[in-house]
């Protein structure tokens, strides 16, 4: 009935075991299990793969790589919009370049970094954090623009010291910004370290992907891509939502 709450949890649990449903029949009626296999037929690898311990091994590379890349876009794409938007020289400045880096296609990025500093784990995460640094900046830039100018004011009444103002009055109001650029970020990151890992990594997830798509098992294939999309699911549910709450109450008026 309308008006009535929604168990998202409930709907959302549902809507996994339909997909679940809808993806083993089509399995059955495709009958033909290397080309499209059921999602047993995944568990089953991806069990084996646990035990054998090289799913863990490649997974806890990619994970590596996922954290080295989002911490350093995080800081310095975040120090980079804060100037930006504080600063209309400094945003005149970049500004340019912004655009260029955000219309620059990740593959690019990607392949010049492996030639200008070699097939290294240092361009590796280089390339992804290139990537994701422009769209931190730009998120930051707009919320900077929109600090209170009162609550700046406020500030110099009572003589807050800069940690005090930082703490009190900036990163309060920058708080959803700071949330809404790592959460679209991290999805992004998510999918460039696979690349990054397809195309000159000898370890992780993509190179995992890669190496099976050369053996065209789509089997094992699919079941790489599954243990990754599983722990994506568990950070967006366990960390992002959660995270994402707290932001909301700040935006509240």
């Amino acid at each position: 009935m309308p008006g009535q709450p929604i168990n998202q949890r409930r709907v959302g649990g549902i809507s996994f075991i339909g997909l679940i449903l809808i993806w083993s029949v089509a399995a059955v009626i495709v009958a033909d299990y290397e080309l499209f296999p059921p999602p047993s037929l995944l568990i089953e690898n991806l069990y084996s793969e646990m035990l054998s311990g090289e799913l863990w091994r490649h997974l806890s590379m990619t994970l590596y790589r996922v954290a080295w890349a989002f911490g350093l876009s995080m800081t310095i794409g975040i120090f980079i919009g804060f100037m930006m938007g504080r600063s209309l020289m400094i945003d005149a400045v970049l500004n340019s370049w912004l655009v260029v880096f955000l219309n620059l296609p990740a593959l690019v990025l990607i392949v010049l970094c492996y030639i200008w500093i070699g097939l290294t784990e240092t361009a590796a995460i280089i390339a992804v954090t290139l990537n994701k640094v422009p769209l931190v900046a730009n998120i930051i830039r707009q919320g900077t623009r929109e600090l209170s100018p009162k609550l700046a004011d406020l500030s110099f009444v009572y003589k807050l010291s800069f940690w005090e103002m930082l703490k009190h009055i900036i990163l309060p109001q920058m708080f959803p910004y700071i949330i809404s650029s790592a959460r679209t970020g991290l999805a992004i990151i998510w999918k460039i370290v696979l690349v990054v890992e397809f195309l000159g990594r000898s370890n992780g997830i993509g190179f995992q992907i890669h190496l099976y798509f050369q053996l065209f098992d789509v089997a094992m294939v699919t079941s790489y891509a599954a243990s990754f999309i599983m722990v994506m699911i568990a950070v967006e549910y366990g960390v992002m939502r959660r995270l994402e709450v707290i932001a909301d109450r700040w935006r509240a008026p």
